[in-house]
């Protein structure tokens, strides 16, 4: 016997939802796996009940319609990577690591955090 997918079970699933600062003020927010599943509110807390409710009403439709129901892609980022870099460079970070005091692990995580809020800070400044 399959189990019947009803609201609830979509509405318990993790979706992806993406809040962000609407250019006509407020807030937007939108659900990356539910094409056209958009909401807008004043407030963060408002977007995210507006989202909310709106998701209830895009799978409602959906299944009523008899449409199918994308659902959210497992999460594939297990936190860990294997990188080959050249042997001067990873002298050069274990280096730095040492004279830091801390493991080779902790000063690359630690570097490429850095690197990546500068980045998210320029396009917050640029956008």
């Amino acid at each position: 016997m399959s189990e019947r997918k009803d609201v609830d079970y979509y509405l318990g699933l993790p979706y992806t939802i993406q809040l962000h600062r609407s250019p006509e003020g407020g807030f937007a927010a939108e659900v990356v796996e539910l094409p056209g599943c958009i909401s807008q509110g004043d407030t963060p807390e408002e977007t995210v009940e507006m989202i909310l409710d709106a998701m209830r009403s895009w799978i409602t439709t959906a299944l009523a319609d008899g449409d199918p129901v994308p659902e959210p892609a497992p999460d594939a980022y297990s936190g860990r990577f294997v990188l080959r870099i050249p042997k001067s460079l990873h002298r050069s970070l274990a280096v730095q690591a040492a004279q830091e005091g801390v493991s080779l692990n902790q000063f690359i995580l630690y570097r490429l955090a850095q690197a990546t809020a500068g980045r998210r800070e320029e396009a917050a400044a640029t956008g």
